[in-house]
């Protein structure tokens, strides 16, 4: 894997992006506003899921109004984060924080695949419920716990 980072960051577009007085600290400012974006809308879900915020909607309707915005911000962060990593690898090949970052948005995407492959698909049971069950719960908490 070293020798993909090493060959990676020795391309000519990696050391243009790398060397640019402006594209890097737009790379990183487009990043970081849109993982705020996404995390800031996950979080307003994830509350909702674990009963403790937007009570007066329904997790549906909460999910249709964020859901749209919320893939905004996760393509911004996805496309700009992939930039900034093409840009100088080997910066992040032995950065233990991003390896822990990439770890939690792994476990982050499994326990969303996990809620709407189980408790999800009785939505409509609990979907106005102030106090949804307890699979849900536990979804919204562990997702607030992966982005924290």
């Amino acid at each position: 894997m070293r020798s993909w980072f090493e060959w990676v960051g020795a391309m000519e577009s990696s050391v243009a992006l790398r060397e640019s007085l402006n594209a890097y600290p737009i790379m990183l400012t487009s990043h970081v506003i849109g993982m705020c974006m996404f995390a800031g809308l996950i979080m307003m879900m994830d509350l909702r899921l674990a009963g403790v915020g937007n009570l007066n909607s329904s997790i549906t309707q909460v999910q249709q109004r964020l859901f749209p915005w919320q893939m905004v911000g996760f393509t911004i962060s996805i496309v700009t984060g992939l930039l900034l990593l093409w840009s100088d690898p080997m910066r992040f090949y032995s950065n233990f924080y991003f390896w822990t970052k990439n770890l939690l948005l792994i476990l982050a995407g499994l326990n969303m695949w996990y809620f709407h492959a189980t408790t999800y698909q009785t939505v409509d049971q609990w979907d106005n419920d102030p106090s949804p069950p307890f699979g849900a719960k536990v979804a919204g908490v562990l997702s607030i716990a992966f982005a924290g």
